[in-house]
């Protein structure tokens, strides 16, 4: 028993190096960019695009539902809050219902929930069915999350997989702009009637996309596989090597029949497992929902104007977002996390600084600037590479076998330590204005080490390839 395991793995990775060779002798061109394949990533994308306008909904929408409803603090800021616990919920549910239902099944349920929660919201006259929608907005986000970024790893040609993840950062950047500048022109009401036309727009889109082939040949689809990977390919491309070599990962995979929540804990699947929880976390306890939730409560502190700062903000990330683009597939994941890790500790340091002679009333006409620049420098971390590679590098890691129990581990993780961010951040900042970034900087201080010892490189490399070396 202990060694048929092994034996597999043995063969996977066998078949991978013999692939090897064969692209060195014989090229490997994956194929063009085809019309089929940028409407899948888009219509996929629709859904990150709903989870950004559902995070940026509560800003412009503040003063006018607690007028308009006569909602107390505490409801509003339940009503808030409420989206992270349907976050969780989803996340618990992501990984089975991508297992379950496939990668564009798992969407078609997830738009599903974020139509009812913006109907409910937009339509709402009473604190309960605001909380509802809100609930349901969470848990669309929760599979979202999850869902996005695994399906467009999954159909990506592999020297454009990154910079089609990527593309993800931008979107959401996009999203939240909307909320805000949308949000300050129309009432709630409407900006959450708005809200809905990414959802029409992503149900139109799913019915004519393909499902992943990886997905239909794990599940013993072959035929379906090779056509959906044909579509996504070109009529003109050869799939006839990529086909083969998902065909022949899969059946070794079903050959070990392992995808309990269990299996996580077994040596081979460690790194990925530990990878992935590892730079989930490392994003979200660096600070990033603190920054993201309460960057108005940072530069009013600091001295700086609001909507100038938001405005700025939302400039600098959208223009490394596209940088981030450019340079993802170029220099590879492990080097732009290193760099944007390092950021990251370089950002809160600055910030925490700033706050901190402050409090001594030292360089009281710089402190203004100096916060701005801390956001920026962290801010620019994030699009460029902790905000979007980290879900990228567990999609590609997992393998199939485990990627829906670990997908939903991971995803429970990242919402969780979300949570405790965006709860915790408050108190943190009253209690100490600089101290609060200071820890934030020392924890991504320690990335930057976990990111050298842990991470590994794939860029240019298939799947099954990174799965079964990762596995050794």
């Amino acid at each position: 028993m202990g060694k048929e395991p092994l034996l597999q793995k043995v063969r996977i990775q066998e078949d991978i190096e013999s692939d090897k060779k064969t692209r060195v002798n014989g090229g490997d061109d994956d194929g063009p960019v085809t019309f089929v394949l940028l409407l899948t990533t888009v219509t996929a994308l629709w859904g990150t695009f709903s989870y950004g306008t559902a995070a940026g909904f509560t800003s412009p929408a503040q003063t006018g539902m607690m007028e308009g409803l006569n909602l107390s603090l505490a409801e509003f800021s339940f009503f808030g809050s409420v989206l992270t616990i349907g976050g969780l919920v989803g996340a618990a549910l992501s990984g089975r219902f991508a297992d379950l239902f496939g990668r564009r099944g798992a969407l078609w349920v997830s738009n599903s929930f974020c139509m009812a929660g913006w109907l409910m919201i937009a339509f709402s006259q009473a604190t309960w069915s605001l909380d509802i929608g809100r609930f349901l907005l969470g848990v669309a986000s929760g599979v979202t999350s999850y869902v996005v970024p695994v399906y467009i790893v999954e159909i990506a040609p592999k020297r454009i997989r990154g910079a089609f993840s990527a593309v993800s950062m931008l979107v959401m950047c996009a999203s939240m702009a909307f909320s805000f500048l949308v949000g300050s022109v129309i009432s709630w009401q409407n900006l959450a009637l708005f809200s809905t036309v990414p959802c029409v727009l992503e149900f139109a889109g799913l019915v004519f996309i393909p499902e992943s082939p990886r997905w239909l040949s794990r599940n013993g689809r072959v035929k379906e596989s090779e056509v959906a990977l044909q579509r996504l390919r070109g009529n003109s491309t050869n799939i006839t090597k990529e086909a083969a070599e998902i065909k022949k990962y899969m059946e070794k995979l079903q050959e070990s029949k392992e995808d309990g929540l269990l299996e996580l804990f077994k040596p081979r699947y460690s790194r990925a497992v530990i990878v992935g929880i590892g730079l989930l976390v490392l994003q979200q306890l660096g600070g990033l929902s603190g920054y993201t939730f309460y960057m108005s409560s940072i530069f009013n502190k600091a001295g700086f104007p609001n909507n100038v700062g938001v405005t700025i903000a939302t400039v600098v990330q959208a223009t490394m977002s596209i940088f981030g683009l450019i340079i993802v597939d170029k220099f590879g994941r492990r080097p732009l996390l290193m760099v944007a890790t390092g950021m990251m500790c370089l950002g809160s340091f600055i910030t925490g600084l700033s706050f901190l002679f402050q409090s001594y009333a030292l360089l009281d006409n710089y402190t203004s600037i100096s916060t701005l620049i801390g956001v920026l420098v962290f801010l620019t971390s994030i699009t460029i590479g902790i905000g979007g590679i980290p879900w990228v590098i567990v999609s590609e890691m997992t393998p199939m076998n485990i990627k829906g129990s670990s997908g939903t581990l991971c995803n429970i993780t990242s919402w969780s330590s979300n949570w405790f961010v965006s709860y915790t951040f408050n108190f943190l900042f009253q209690w100490s204005s600089c101290g609060v970034f200071f820890i934030y900087s020392m924890i991504s201080g320690m990335g930057i080490l976990f990111v050298i010892k842990m991470v590994p490189e794939t860029r240019g490399r298939s799947l099954e390839e990174i799965q079964a070396d990762v596995a050794r």
